[in-house]
């Protein structure tokens, strides 16, 4: 399993105030991106993922989407999700520190729900430390509701997993939840083909709480 961590409900990343003009564009995780991702694990994980997890990650196509976001071509954030038959394991989530209160994890998550849902996922699940009370508000946004405690989940840290998961995502009230998020979200993020999120996740070459699981 990789396991899941998740910086992205910083405080810092809930707020919005003066970045209308901001562009954001989601691009499928590559390898030529893997540099910059491991710089941003560096600095927000106690235990970064390697950059051998990173590429055994990447090699699951057909059950791993992985998304960078970038900003004038640098990448600032990055998530990842993993399937399995009609459940969704957000394995990963994280945001470069000096790129914080633009809601980039917001929109990765938002793209990565929305691809889960178009493989067919009808559930989904993640873990984050009990401790980061931000990070959970975020996904109680996204529709989660606390499962479960996992101990120790954390050995750098001997910190605790509150497992959450949010349940019927593919159906239209879910929908109509990502959507009003969306709309709350300021600014113009693209997927890697230009369209707009709203017109779905994908495109011509779509891909760590889960697998290993990590908020």
């Amino acid at each position: 399993m990789v396991q899941a961590r998740r910086r992205e409900g910083d405080p810092q990343d809930l707020s919005d105030e003066g970045r209308a003009e901001l562009v954001v564009h989601l691009v499928p995780m590559r390898r030529r991106h893997l540099r910059s991702v491991l710089r941003i694990e560096a600095q927000v994980y106690p235990r970064p993922w390697s950059l051998g997890l990173f590429m055994s990650e990447l090699a699951l196509r057909n059950s791993r989407v992985y998304y960078v976001a970038r900003i004038e071509g640098v990448v600032v954030g990055y998530g990842g999700l993993m399937v399995s038959g009609d459940d969704g394991h957000i394995t990963t989530l994280a945001v470069d520190p000096a790129w914080h209160r633009r809601r980039l994890a917001s929109r990765v998550l938002l793209a990565l729900v929305r691809e889960g849902i178009a493989r067919g996922v009808a559930s989904l699940t993640l873990e984050v430390r009990v401790g980061n009370v931000a990070a959970q508000e975020l996904y109680r946004q996204f529709g989660f509701a606390p499962a479960g405690i996992r101990k120790n989940y954390y050995i750098e840290t001997n910190e605790d997993a509150l497992v959450m998961w949010a349940h019927d995502v593919d159906g239209a009230e879910y929908r109509r939840r990502l959507d009003a998020i969306e709309a709350g979200i300021p600014g113009v993020t693209l997927l890697h083909d230009g369209r707009s999120l709203e017109d779905g996740a994908g495109g011509d070459d779509v891909p760590p709480a889960g697998g290993t699981a990590r908020p």
